[in-house]
């Protein structure tokens, strides 16, 4: 039980949103049923939600201690009480999740508890595969991550060892990824390199691509083939030789062939006119190619796993066929 004496400053708050900042933890469903259980109290008495505190009041929240803790990415898995994932493949090593366009891997800058990482360690902690109370250090982790507004294919590792070997094979580009994408446009020719040099500026989050190597700019060599064409669009598949920021959607834009629904290196009006409103890219496709001993993980060697297919291909190219 937390009590909490109500100040000049808090005065005339609804006693939902106070307790709201008073339990950052706590997410808005499970503060409602606190509050309808009668858990939530004003100078000793039951009240309703939107109930206006007054200078002096006294608020008693029966709420475990847990919630009221300061929100930190460690600790936002306890905020998640109904974790969402999209399995695509799990093991008592590894799981590879399908992460929904809009979703953060981990919070940036502004704190959220709803994080594809979040709802993982809620997950493993209901299933009861991690313990956190009696982990010294070890939290499941991401080995590899998405861009928000893209989908698609996300690795996590349950343990240590898994965590060291697959950050291992990440780094040494022994995972092979295919991504599946939507570009306003035909390219020509219909598969092909594009080759380039990409220069990042961190302040603005957003690349630019060069022909020519130019200082602070990274090599960026992108594989791709047309699978369908349809209505003036293109539904490419692209593997990434290189993984660099936002890799597809600058070359492609350079190219003269950006992604359809693209705030940022795409077409405003071709966005409009097709009512896409999130980038049409799909991190669909991943293989472990692994060329260097893989330890525990070695039965994964080989193996290929694929998202679903994702929404913006149902609604632009129905005919399209995948190997």
């Amino acid at each position: 039980m937390k009590e909490f004496l109500i100040g000049r400053n808090d005065a005339g708050q609804r006693l939902d949103r106070f307790a709201a900042k008073a339990a950052p933890l706590l997410p808005s469903s499970l503060l409602q049923k606190y509050i309808r259980r009668k858990d939530v109290k004003i100078n000793g008495r039951p009240a309703r939600g939107d109930a206006r505190l007054c200078e002096g009041d006294v608020v008693r929240m029966y709420i475990p201690d847990e919630f009221f803790d300061r929100p930190t990415e460690q600790n936002a898995w306890r905020a998640v009480t109904a974790p969402r994932l999209d399995v695509v493949y799990e093991d008592e090593n590894i799981l590879l999740v399908n992460k929904r366009p809009g979703m953060l891997c981990h919070s940036a800058g502004e704190w959220t508890w709803d994080t594809l990482i979040a709802h993982i360690q809620a997950y493993l902690r209901a299933k009861g595969e991690w313990d956190p109370a009696a982990e010294n250090s070890f939290a499941p982790a991401l080995c590899n991550r998405i861009d928000r507004n893209t989908g698609g294919i996300v690795i996590a590792a349950k343990n240590a060892a898994a965590l060291r070997v697959m950050d291992e094979k990440v780094r040494a580009r022994e995972i092979e990824k295919t991504y599946l994408c939507a570009v306003t446009g035909v390219p020509k020719p219909a598969a092909g390199r594009l080759e380039g040099y990409l220069f990042k500026d961190a302040k603005k989050n957003q690349v630019y691509v060069y022909d020519a190597p130019r200082t602070g700019a990274r090599t960026a060599v992108t594989e791709y083939r047309t699978l369908a064409v349809q209505n003036g669009l293109a539904l490419m598949e692209c593997r990434l030789i290189t993984g660099r920021t936002h890799q597809i959607r600058a070359q492609f834009a350079h190219a003269g062939w950006p992604l359809l629904g693209d705030g940022k290196y795409g077409r405003e009006r071709d966005n409009r006119q097709f009512d896409q409103k999130g980038q049409a890219l799909c991190s669909w496709q991943l293989r472990f190619a692994f060329t260097t001993p893989a330890g525990a993980l070695d039965y994964l060697n080989g193996q290929t796993f694929r998202a679903p297919v994702p929404d913006f291909v149902e609604k632009y190219f129905k005919s399209a066929k995948f190997d």
